[in-house]
């Protein structure tokens, strides 16, 4: 998280809307529309949780008791799985109690455990920490010549600071390329379908590295973990392994996390970085959920900067100015810029890397 004011990003194609201005009415229609566009074709299960979320005023007027931005969906869907809602879906291997995935069943569950979940949402964040973004921050990564002093705004446990740990294979329509750390292949390989771009031929040395959350996540604190993997939507196996390895990797070599707000920290951070790197600020699926007047002060702060590469991750939307650049419909997908240039549109998970002309 990153300053005091900002909605935290959902777990899955993080460009919905923020949850500031719910009302009963606008809270059925965000879960449609989040069971229609967000989850639809991507988690079954969420999506008929959510359908089922927006016809049912009981559970409505329950989460209308929370602060705005605690209603979202996956914070909600999250902190039931987390606490054992869900048939063979619960993180962890625990029993599941609900016994199947239907809304019917996640409601009755629900009402039978709402003081817990209630509680559990108030106290967590969808704080979801993707390693597998890193494939598509590479290929602008790569640019850069000189080693790095790489910083990440919204670095929740820190796992997207660790670029140059990963193997990569990009499949191209000319065949695989595959990339390894130079001590070797990763116990993390990150795969990514790479269109209308050159895959990059080299990963940069990272001599320094920080991140900047309001909420820093401990991945050494197996409980914290164990959120991250609730977060993760029930389906998708292959992202619950990559972040076991992923965490297993990275809690061997913690990364340094500062809490605290992106404004008053990231100078802080640049001028601690060592003179003889590129400084290189990125962030994914994160500016979303920061008050639009907090986003507007934080790009116009980095773009002051003369002396660093600016890498953002987002949703079409969130950065006007960049989203104007590209000429197509996202569909879902974030528009990947560096330095307000908009060169490729990104899978939300790093899946896919699509250049731009």
């Amino acid at each position: 998280m990153l300053t005091s004011t900002r909605f935290d990003p959902p777990n899955e194609r993080e460009t919905m809307q923020p949850m500031s201005k719910l009302d009963a009415d606008s809270l059925r229609g965000y879960y449609r529309k989040f069971a229609r566009f967000e989850a639809a074709g991507a988690s079954p299960i969420y999506a008929a949780w959510a359908a089922g979320v927006a016809e049912d005023d009981e559970i409505i007027a329950l989460l209308l008791e929370l602060p705005k931005p605690k209603r979202q969906a996956n914070l909600l869907f999250a902190a039931a799985r987390h606490l054992g809602a869900g048939d063979g879906i619960t993180p962890g291997e625990r029993p599941s109690t609900a016994g199947t995935n239907d809304y019917a069943s996640l409601r009755t569950w629900l009402l039978a455990h709402w003081d817990a979940t209630r509680d559990l949402m108030l106290a967590r964040s969808t704080q979801t920490n993707e390693a597998g973004r890193c494939a598509v921050l590479l290929p602008a990564l790569a640019r850069v010549e000189r080693p790095i002093s790489l910083i990440e705004v919204g670095a929740s446990a820190g796992l997207c600071l660790y670029p140059d740990r990963y193997s990569y294979t990009y499949r191209t329509d000319s065949g695989p390329v595959t990339l390894h750390p130079k001590d070797g292949p990763s116990t993390v390989e990150l795969v990514c379908e790479l269109t209308n771009a050159q895959p990059p031929d080299t990963i940069p040395e990272v001599a320094w590295r920080a991140g900047i959350d309001l909420n820093p996540l401990d991945i050494t604190d197996g409980d914290q973990q164990e959120w991250l993997r609730s977060l993760i939507w029930p389906e998708h196996e292959t992202r619950r392994a990559r972040l076991s390895a992923a965490s297993a990797l990275v809690a061997a070599d913690p990364p340094r996390l500062v809490p605290g707000d992106l404004l008053e920290t990231v100078e802080g951070l640049l001028d601690e970085a060592p003179a003889d790197t590129q400084k290189v600020v990125f962030h994914s699926a994160v500016l979303a959920y920061v008050a639009p007047d907090e986003r507007e002060k934080f790009a116009a702060l980095i773009r002051m900067r003369d002396d660093i590469v600016w890498i953002s991750n987002e949703g079409s939307g969130v950065l006007p100015d960049i989203g104007a650049q590209v000429d197509r419909e996202p569909d879902g997908r974030f528009v990947l810029a560096v330095d307000g240039e908009a060169i490729a549109l990104t899978g939300p998970h790093g899946q896919s890397f699509e250049g731009l002309e």
